[in-house]
């Protein structure tokens, strides 16, 4: 299973684990993301995406005020890759680990190690945490920025006229 936080961020991981024979199931856990209409846009591109590859496309529930008790207050000030960061990390993906445990998937990586903008050792220390939770759910830890993707991210943005949040 595949968390993913836009589909920037996921097309070209989405692509190479098509083309690797792998079919992941997208699962989409973004409560972080405010207004929801911004959330929403995002979500919509993810599913555009996932169903050109056939691929199915899971929404976690929207709930942006439980983010906030859980995350945001009194780490407002946190600088991009700081401890507001991690926190994030850790609360989606113990969501996607739960469904993945709930559901029957036995593997769960993430688009977030595709973004120059987040600090690997944070996103592994979130997945793995999240993972250890349950004997059936590994955790791949993976960076995503290798092996061409980052250049193929782009080209993908391009060739699919992706929304792409500059913020």
């Amino acid at each position: 299973m595949l968390h993913s936080c836009c589909a920037p961020c996921s097309g070209a991981i989405l692509e190479w684990l098509s083309a690797n024979d792998i079919r992941p199931t997208v699962f989409y856990s973004n409560s972080n993301i405010f207004p929801k209409k911004e959330y929403e846009l995002r979500e919509s591109e993810c599913d555009r995406y996932a169903k050109t590859l056939g691929l199915e496309i899971v929404e976690d529930e929207y709930d942006h005020g439980r983010w906030q008790r859980e995350v945001g207050f009194g780490r407002e000030n946190e600088p991009e890759r700081g401890a507001r960061c991690l926190e994030c990390f850790k609360f989606r993906l113990r969501s996607a680990a739960k469904y993945a445990h709930e559901n029957g998937y036995d593997t769960l990586t993430t688009s977030l190690a595709s973004s120059r903008w987040k600090n690997l050792e944070q996103v592994d220390a979130a997945g793995e945490e999240a993972c250890a939770e349950y004997d059936d759910v590994k955790w791949w830890g993976r960076n995503w920025r290798k092996d061409g993707l980052q250049e193929r991210r782009g080209q993908i943005i391009k060739e699919q006229n992706f929304y792409n949040q500059l913020y």
